[in-house]
């Protein structure tokens, strides 16, 4: 009678005298500690465009909200004043070079003249040190022949990184000075994005806890995180931890955790709420429940009911580690090949006999997917060991 029960009548039945319950075998394995934990996104790098040298803006050279690369012109600034600057320090340098030779034959004339007694020796030191000052002379046109240069080369202002840049504060022919306080754009890396998260302290204490216990190993060096967007929906971009802080909030009593996402579609902005699961670590031989065949009894212990060997319903008390979608992490209470009632628990007490039926439950939902005759064993799928 139980064989012929199909999808259309799903419900529990008597059987011979007994009440038909749905039970899930259980049995040990390794699952993924995971902490869903909120946050925001930020961009991976930021830079607010200023001017280095002061004039009018002559042309806006760049599309606002679109993408640019590093390097690329942005904004040109009048350079007639920069370039005169410029040829005029050219010609300062060419001038200081052209004293040179002259200098040098000089002094190669008078140290001649100094060996036959010619000239005094006074006379060969100052020529040495006309040379020197010549040479130094070129020296500081070089150096001022280089500031004009770069002060010319400042006057096409460019992007400093890429990304998405933001509108213009400042329109053509405006007057700008260099490192104004005013920003002309901002400059934000997308691709990749972070995504800044906290976490309680309470929580890293019992994590660490588990694992000096033994209950819990550490999943790698290579966390992966996932991301639950505002609207409920998963992004399909795995990411992974970067760093945690070494303090905790004196006020909030939590740290801050920073993840970098792939964004190659651009769809995190900076500034979105969004859920970060974080994998924290591996429970080797722990099993998962259904959430919905777990209870609290009066004293407020987590409870699940089991049919024994002898078909017998027993109740057991067990020790609830954590969740992972659907289900609990128990790590004591259950022992392997328990079958655990899931569907028809109103219909069964403790110590009275009922007809098992293996059934799969529905991840998604949590509710009663299939039933099932065979001796086949569904467990409720969980996150298994990366490899």
């Amino acid at each position: 009678m139980v064989a012929g029960c199909n999808k259309a009548d799903n419900a529990p039945r008597a059987a011979a005298g007994k009440p038909e319950v749905g039970v899930v075998t259980l049995h040990p394995q390794s699952v993924a500690i995971t902490a869903e934990l909120p946050g925001r996104t930020t961009a991976s790098l930021t830079a607010e465009v200023r001017p280095q040298v002061s004039g009018l803006i002559k042309k806006r050279l760049f599309v606002e909200g679109g993408e640019v690369k590093a390097g690329d012109p942005l904004y040109q600034i009048d350079p007639a004043s920069y370039q005169a600057a410029y040829d005029s320090a050219v010609a300062t340098r060419e001038k200081a070079e052209a004293a040179v030779p002259s200098a040098a034959a000089k002094v190669t004339r008078y140290e001649g003249l100094a060996r036959q007694n010619a000239v005094s020796k006074q006379d060969l030191d100052d020529a040495v040190a006309a040379l020197a000052q010549a040479r130094a002379e070129v020296a500081v046109a070089r150096a001022n022949e280089e500031t004009a240069r770069i002060n010319l080369n400042y006057t096409t202002i460019t992007a400093p990184i890429g990304g998405r840049i933001d509108r213009s504060t400042l329109t053509e022919g405006a007057l700008v000075t260099a490192n104004q306080d005013t920003a002309l754009t901002t400059i934000r890396t997308l691709d990749p994005i972070n995504v800044d998260v906290t976490q309680s302290a309470t929580n890293l204490l019992n994590l660490r806890q588990a694992i000096r216990e033994g209950r819990v190993r550490l999943s790698g060096s290579n966390v992966s995180v996932r991301l639950l967007l505002d609207n409920g929906e998963a992004y399909p971009q795995t990411g992974r931890l970067e760093f945690s802080e070494a303090k905790v909030s004196e006020t909030t009593g939590t740290y801050a955790l920073r993840a970098e996402f792939p964004n190659p579609e651009r769809l995190l902005l900076p500034g979105m709420y969004v859920r970060a699961v974080v994998e924290e670590g591996i429970a080797a031989n722990s099993f998962v429940v259904p959430q919905r065949a777990v209870s609290r009894d009066a004293r407020g212990e987590a409870t699940v009911k089991i049919v024994g060997a002898d078909d017998k319903v027993e109740e057991r008390t067990i020790e609830v580690q954590g969740s992972v979608g659907n289900n609990w992490i128990v790590s004591r209470g259950i022992a392997d090949g328990d079958r655990v009632i899931v569907e028809g628990l109103q219909m069964v007490r403790v110590g009275a006999a009922a007809a098992p039926v293996e059934v799969v439950i529905d991840e998604n939902t949590g509710e009663v997917g299939e039933r099932r005759q065979s001796g086949a064993v569904e467990t409720p799928a969980a996150t298994q060991q990366r490899g």
